[in-house]
């Protein structure tokens, strides 16, 4: 029987630790990325270089199209990707329920854990059609469509409905938003990138990959959406802890 594309893709030996530690540091840098938001935005403290809308820009993309691409390419490595997106779909909601309740800030409707919900479910039941794409071709493609799109959500559409999918409406509003389109081609490109990656490396994952263990980046990077879902929590009571005693 052929190997199927999980099979032919999927590390023997079980986790490579540089997927662990790049996904660790860039849960800290998303962390502080938060404290810098919620010390200029909601705390009021004077953080000049961090309203520069480049600074912001570039920080954002260096978090979130990591996660999406870490995201797609760990496809390769799970056994269940419709069990892991109904996951990504339940932490997503609890995000939105949290952040509609607390009422600190914006409530987060499609963010970037939708996003991987979304697009692991659609991997999960499309992944028979997608794999018939030369891993090549479905890369330049996948990133080709992601650059063609990114502006989309910047455009208010005149109907509701259709926020999730990149056309927000006339009163959607998100403290993070992340819809499918343009992210899920990111996502989609991790995929591909993996499938390229296994033609390229036919003996399996190289040692330098195994070898980049920087174990508290790596045991965070493990914990990454247990992390994800308390660190805005903890980032409050710090802040009003702050409050307190200056």
């Amino acid at each position: 029987m052929a190997a199927t594309h999980q099979e032919q893709t999927r590390p023997h030996g079980g986790r490579i630790p540089f997927f662990d530690t790049l996904r660790g540091f860039t849960v800290i840098s998303m962390v502080c990325f938060h404290a810098a938001y919620d010390a200029a935005y909601i705390y009021g403290y004077g953080l000049d270089w961090f309203l520069n809308p480049v600074i912001q820009n570039v920080w954002r993309a260096s978090i979130s199209w990591v996660f999406l691409a870490l995201a797609g390419w760990m496809c390769a490595f799970s056994r269940n990707n419709a069990r892991r997106g109904a996951r990504y779909a339940a932490a997503a909601l609890l995000v939105w329920v949290a952040t509609t309740i607390a009422a600190v800030d914006t409530p987060i409707s499609f963010g970037i854990l939708f996003c991987m919900a979304a697009s692991t479910l659609l991997y999960a039941f499309a992944a028979p059609a997608l794999t018939r794409i030369p891993p090549t071709a479905g890369l330049l493609i996948c990133l080709a469509l992601f650059a063609a799109t990114y502006t989309v959500p910047d455009t208010r559409v005149t109907f509701e409905g259709l926020a999730w999918l990149g056309f927000p409406g006339p009163t959607f509003t998100s403290g993070d938003y992340y819809p499918m389109i343009p992210f899920t081609f990111m996502y989609l490109a991790g995929t591909y990138a993996t499938t390229l990656f296994a033609k390229t490396h036919p003996r399996g994952y190289p040692t330098w990959m195994q070898r980049i263990d920087v174990k508290p980046l790596a045991f965070i990077g493990r914990h990454s959406l247990a992390v994800y879902l308390v660190h805005q929590v903890l980032l409050v009571v710090v802040f009003e802890a702050l409050a307190l005693i200056t």
